[in-house]
């Protein structure tokens, strides 16, 4: 797996079409929870890859929701985005808004730490430390099983994502708290 596209020219493309700080915030943590499962994995050599993935992943979603993983591809290839991540980029909304299935490891962790980063920023946000830095897998557990906290963050997507994986959710849940604990300080100090 080799990017066609710079860490720099993918920021660009994305502050292109996203001009949100949430946005933004959420492409920048799932961008860093990408570059950890690629070399927690083993798979540190495609690290780039999987980092410019996490990082693009909702290029479409801010402007044209109704189209998301629809749209995404015509805006990838415009900045030079190849084939291989564009499927990548669009496995992640496999049976929500399109059909590409995730196939390759990159693509299961994309599918399952998506939501997942989402759930435990909110979580990270009602702590007194505003941190995940001291998140324990028990806390993130009962904000799982709370359906009205982050309704938005679908659990079954994160259920399905831990199944694709293989991996029971509490496993799921402490790779993923440790993948955002490992880039929670670079990302803090990037957003304005």
């Amino acid at each position: 797996m080799k990017s066609q596209i710079t860490r720099e020219e993918a920021f660009q493309l994305l502050k292109e079409y996203n001009k949100e700080p949430f946005h933004i915030l959420h492409a920048l943590t799932v961008e860093g929870a990408m570059r950890w499962f690629a070399r927690e994995l083993g798979y540190g050599e495609d690290e780039e890859y999987w980092a410019i993935t996490g990082l693009l992943h909702d290029i479409d979603f801010e402007q044209y929701p109704e189209q998301h993983c629809v749209k995404a591809p015509e805006l990838l290839r415009a900045g030079g985005v190849g084939e291989d991540m564009i499927h990548s980029v669009c496995s992640h909304g496999y049976g929500i808004c399109c059909e590409v299935e995730p196939e390759h490891q990159m693509e299961k962790v994309l599918f399952a730490v998506d939501e997942l980063t989402g759930l435990i920023g909110a979580a990270a946000k009602m702590r007194p430390s505003k941190s995940c830095k001291d998140m324990e897998v028990s806390s993130l557990k009962k904000k799982f099983k709370d359906k009205k906290f982050a309704a938005g963050c679908s659990r079954d997507i994160i259920r399905q994502g831990a199944e694709r994986l293989g991996w029971e959710l509490d496993e799921l849940f402490a790779k993923t708290i440790e993948a955002m604990r490992s880039c929670e300080d670079e990302i803090n100090a990037a957003m304005p």
